[in-house]
């Protein structure tokens, strides 16, 4: 298998660290400053990026939908358009966004939900374009951004098999740059609906694909485990405040949470290591200690005929094995051993 996508100068595989992306989305309310300070927080918290979403409103939304009333306390607006106008940034935000980015060193990006977004992302020269689960279905955009050529991350929420395998068969023959995460779109998603064993099943079907977590959760447990099970990418939704206003926040990550996600997934990946079962370096100092030896049990002279009366097995563990007694049975001692000097293949004839 060849899971494999290059996003930005990062290379994801399975044997790399997990690629954190810290969504943002429109937790900053809006605000330029708040938007800046988030994509400072997820690099300072060790993200490898930061992400926001892109939606020409008035084009994707039904006039309808964009002039019903919108009164909630997450409301920007007094309809649900001007609520989405007043969380909607444009070139200049994104521009100076980007260039903090790559001032600090991180990547950014966006979710695009419509046509004129993917223009507007591409034209921007973002490493990577996310789709948000509702468009899974949406194979016109799907198509559309992968004909862009910049690498896709796909979530697939509130999908079921056919529908993902009908997304990864829109987009892996245009672009084979492509990351799959399993999705739950609940928010938040409890514990019981993750149903992280879809990431085997991912990589199994997929085998050219990587394959990640887009997490809804509030906790911090599942990536960590998504990772075990071979997820490379993990989103998480971050904010300033989890108490601020707006529909994602109660879910989002603060600072020291992302911090301690991406600490946690990295202390996973060394901690899975190599596949290989050998002996380590640093385990010598225990197997001396803990491990045992054929000794002799008694002292012996040379010329006898070794029996299993006249060994014993003790420790250290710097001499034979226990393993090897069947192949010093029977030989003759050619040096006289005292009690518990340890046998060796050279003292036998």
């Amino acid at each position: 298998m060849t899971h494999s996508v290059t996003i930005g100068d990062t290379l994801i595989t399975d044997s790399s660290r997990a690629y954190v992306i810290a969504e943002i989305g429109h937790n900053h309310g809006g605000d330029l400053e708040k938007a800046a300070e988030l994509v400072r927080m997820a690099a300072e918290s060790g993200a490898q990026a930061a992400k926001l979403q892109k939606r020409d409103n008035k084009a994707l939304f039904t006039k309808a939908m964009y002039n019903e009333p919108y009164t909630s306390r997450n409301s920007f607006g007094a309809t649900y358009g001007e609520h989405r106008e007043a969380l909607e940034f444009g070139v200049r935000e994104y521009r100076e966004l980007a260039q903090l980015a790559r001032e600090l060193g991180i990547d950014f990006f966006s979710t695009a939900f419509d046509f004129p977004s993917v223009d507007f992302l591409a034209e921007l020269g973002v490493p990577a374009i996310k789709i948000a689960s509702g468009d899974l279905t949406n194979t016109p955009l799907l198509a559309y951004a992968a004909k862009t050529g910049i690498p896709l991350i796909v979530s697939t929420g509130g999908a079921d098999m056919d529908e993902v395998r009908r997304a990864v068969d829109t987009v892996a023959p245009i672009n084979d740059q492509l990351a799959l995460l399993q999705c739950t779109a609940a928010y938040p998603a409890t514990p019981e609906v993750l149903n992280l064993s879809v990431i085997s099943t991912y990589r199994e079907e997929f085998p050219d694909v990587v394959v990640g977590l887009s997490g809804h959760d509030v906790e911090t447990e599942s990536s960590v485990i998504a990772y075990t099970l071979g997820a490379r990418v993990v989103e998480k939704h971050v904010t300033l405040d989890r108490s601020l206003p707006g529909s994602d926040h109660h879910f989002s990550l603060e600072g020291s949470h992302l911090r301690e996600l991406v600490d946690s997934l990295e202390r996973t990946r060394r901690s899975l290591g190599s596949p290989e079962k050998r002996q380590l370096p640093v385990e010598a100092p225990a197997l001396r200690k803990m491990a045992k030896k054929l000794v002799a049990a008694r002292d012996l002279t040379a010329g006898h005929i070794l029996t299993t009366e006249d060994i014993a097995i003790k420790s250290p563990g710097d001499g034979l094995r226990p393993y090897l007694i069947d192949q010093v049975i029977g030989r003759p001692l050619s040096v006289a051993l005292a009690a518990d000097d340890a046998i060796q293949f050279t003292d036998l004839g």
